[in-house]
């Protein structure tokens, strides 16, 4: 049983959350930035998490895309964990929004601890159930171990793709977006997020409609949902998760840009009184 039963509404006291992605600068130990100025890299990302607050999203997740190569989850060193909790811990005292951590790639258990101490309130991994074979080579679940390393410490809730992308699944090609999802309530996680193959590529409808009648947690949408397609994937999703599509000229290295931010959120609004109004 995930730990409770609608995790949406207790983490973000509403049924349909809106949900800033703060990509932050790269974390010391990045390859392709030996020098790094961590106090720059804090205060980008405090920039764009107050720029998301400014739109009146509901909560933030932030994880460090910017240290490309991504290592395996096994290979994650301190100095990314130690420098991640201090952004989130900076942010959380900023901002009265609900937090959480993504820790690339695919390392849970050190995201767990980054959350527990930097005051973020959910994790996102990648691939909690089964495997697949990404970039950094073979990525297995290690849903059994963050379970309980999550009792130990007392941290918060998972949220997990039932499809990981940047990936290829040919060793489980056998299985439907519908048994993954399975696969991944069955390991307890208490939310499902459906993504595209890549970062900005959408997550189909079919697919979103596939996990929603096969798997009982919530549902979030976590790549490309933008103010021409919100339309369609609100109504399907209990939370949606944006990055992309907010940043100047649609790229997601580049800061956030208000304007769209605000844009996004009052259509997504009308859209969900819309829904609401209709039962």
């Amino acid at each position: 049983m995930s730990i409770i039963s609608n995790i949406i509404q207790a983490i973000f006291g509403k049924q349909k959350a809106i949900i800033g992605v703060v990509h932050c600068l790269p974390l010391p130990g990045s390859p392709r930035k030996r020098d790094i100025d961590v106090m720059s890299t804090l205060q980008r990302a405090l920039d764009d998490a107050g720029a998301y607050a400014d739109g009146d999203v509901d909560g933030l997740i932030i994880q460090h895309h910017s240290n490309i190569p991504f290592l395996r989850p096994q290979d994650t060193g301190p100095e990314r964990s130690a420098a991640l909790a201090v952004i989130v811990d900076r942010i959380a005292q900023a901002l009265d929004l609900a937090l959480g951590v993504n820790l690339l790639a695919n390392a849970v258990i050190p995201a767990l601890a980054v959350a527990k101490a930097g005051g973020a309130r959910f994790v996102r991994v990648n691939q909690w159930a089964n495997a697949y074979v990404a970039n950094e080579g073979f990525v297995a679940d290690d849903a059994a171990r963050a379970l309980r390393y999550r009792a130990q410490i007392g941290a918060g809730a998972i949220f997990a793709d039932a499809h990981a992308k940047h990936g290829a699944h040919a060793i489980t090609a056998d299985r439907s977006i519908a048994e993954f999802a399975r696969d991944v309530e069955f390991f307890d996680a208490d939310a499902i997020i459906a993504t595209g193959q890549h970062t900005g590529d959408a997550a189909s409808t079919d697919e979103i409609q596939a996990i929603r009648s096969d798997s009982s947690p919530p549902l979030l949408v976590g790549s490309s949902v933008t103010i021409e397609n919100v339309e369609t994937i609100l109504p399907l999703a209990d939370r949606i998760m944006l990055a992309s599509a907010l940043k100047n000229d649609g790229v997601w290295w580049n800061e956030i840009e208000k304007g769209r931010v605000s844009a996004f959120i009052r259509k997504a609004r009308e859209i969900h009184a819309r829904i609401e109004a209709h039962g």
